[in-house]
């Protein structure tokens, strides 16, 4: 069967089959060996960022690797300097994987990997859906994602959606005008697997619940529904269940890291021991033990480019006390919600669309530190924001046309610049919050 879609990352030069080989050697490995390959490979990459990063050993203070747990945890404000100042020498921004942070948690940032480390990447994505029958060069994919609406990105995102082989749903808009509009593809179109944003996912479970419609009835080729980027509920979970018809499967990930966790199917989060080494810390950066609630920090073993050591993603999690260094499981997430804006036309827009517009605002010289979205009518929003410089009125006049271009015009909107910015009492700092 020809596989266009590793013929695609082979092209992009990711090298896919070779990231593969060692992926699969690193699942086959004993208990025993991968705490081996793990304490290895942490000396590897930390000994590689302090003698080939300077701002990583400008951060440790030390180009000589001395102990793990001496290391510094690594937060988003340490990331919010030019990519060029973070990058690791003889890597050009040309020659990597640079992407940018949905901003999700508040903290955008730009960030790189290697080609090597992109390319495990996708061997991890492409082993855990493989759990569920699902083959990215050949299964098609219902995308519940945005889209960048400017022609140029517009078209890369389309023609990506075709090497994919999937077809996107965007989600800007969420009435039932639209959402009837998605049934229609349903009907008439061989969907495998359905992925895409929680909130989004939820909100036509319950369209179709209002219809009592079972999607698989409908698409009788679908096999599963993977959701992600916002917290699963469990009734939320019931629904989709008996809405679609189908497995529920929870993903957690991270752009800038790969995913971090995947539902099993056993119904277990499984954490990514492959190419992630992931720690639960106190408040004083200590390691806390399997079944003790704490800070998720994470470390990328293979992204050479860009150092992700212990670095902390904002989140709160347990590991279960089953837990193994080789088979870790997340029993509990703590955060990442996202709510929904409702518009004066009756619009629904899943706060995750704010990553879309909040893209008008992230640069390279990093001036916007934190912001938060509030909505505090139908038609008006506030954004408290943190910066080195006031946002001028032609960057405001971006926002705004980008915010009326993706939402819906005449709304409106109240920016003021604060010296920090509020956070819950776990230190999560929430973008988007509707008031309503």
């Amino acid at each position: 069967m020809f596989k266009l879609f590793n013929l695609t990352l082979q092209l992009n030069r990711f090298p896919i089959k070779n990231a593969q080989v060692e992926f699969n050697k690193i699942i086959s490995l004993s208990e025993k060996e991968h705490q081996l390959f793990i304490e290895n490979k942490k000396e590897e990459i930390v000994c590689f960022h302090l003698q080939n990063n300077t701002f990583y050993q400008e951060l440790v203070g030390s180009t000589i690797y001395r102990n793990w747990e001496d290391l510094p945890v690594l937060t988003k404000k340490n990331l919010q300097k030019p990519l060029q100042q973070r990058l690791s020498a003889r890597f050009l921004i040309n020659k990597v994987f640079v992407n940018k942070t949905s901003g999700s948690s508040g903290d955008p940032f730009i960030f790189a990997k290697d080609k090597y480390a992109h390319a495990m990447t996708w061997a991890s994505i492409i082993y855990r859906f493989g759990w569920y029958g699902i083959d990215f060069n050949s299964s098609y994919q219902a995308r519940f994602y945005g889209i960048p609406l400017d022609f140029i990105g517009n078209a890369k995102e389309r023609l990506k959606d075709f090497l994919s082989n999937r077809y996107r749903l965007t989600i800007f808009d969420l009435s039932d005008e639209f959402l009837e509009k998605f049934l229609q593809k349903f009907r008439n179109k061989k969907f495998d697997y359905i992925n895409g944003y929680t909130s989004s996912i939820v909100l036509f479970a319950k369209f179709l619940q209002s219809k009592n419609i079972v999607l698989a009835t409908i698409c009788p080729t679908l096999k599963v529904c993977m959701v992600t980027s916002e917290m699963l509920f469990e009734d939320d979970k019931i629904l989709l269940e008996k809405q679609f018809g189908i497995p529920i499967v929870n993903e957690y990930g991270a752009s800038e890291l790969d995913l971090i966790a995947f539902q099993n199917t056993n119904g277990e989060w499984q954490v990514n021991s492959e190419t992630l080494f992931v720690e639960i810390l106190d408040d004083d950066d200590k390691v806390l033990p399997y079944g003790k609630e704490g800070r998720i920090v994470i470390t990328s073993l293979f992204n050479k480019a860009h150092p992700f050591i212990r670095y902390d993603i904002g989140d709160i999690g347990i590991l279960d006390e089953k837990s193994t260094l080789k088979k870790p499981i997340l029993k509990q997430l703590i955060g990442r919600t996202n709510d929904v804006a409702i518009l004066p036309s009756g619009k629904k827009s899943p706060g995750l669309t704010f990553y879309y517009v909040t893209k008008s605002i992230i640069e390279d010289d990093g001036n916007v530190k934190e912001f938060i979205i509030k909505q505090t009518k139908t038609d008006t929003f506030e954004i408290d924001y943190v910066s080195e410089l006031e946002l001028t009125s032609l960057q405001i006049k971006k926002i705004e046309d980008a915010i009326s271009l993706y939402l819906e015009p005449n709304l409106k909107f109240n920016f003021t610049r604060k010296s920090f910015l509020e956070r819950s009492n776990r230190g999560k700092l929430k973008q988007f919050k509707s008031m309503l």
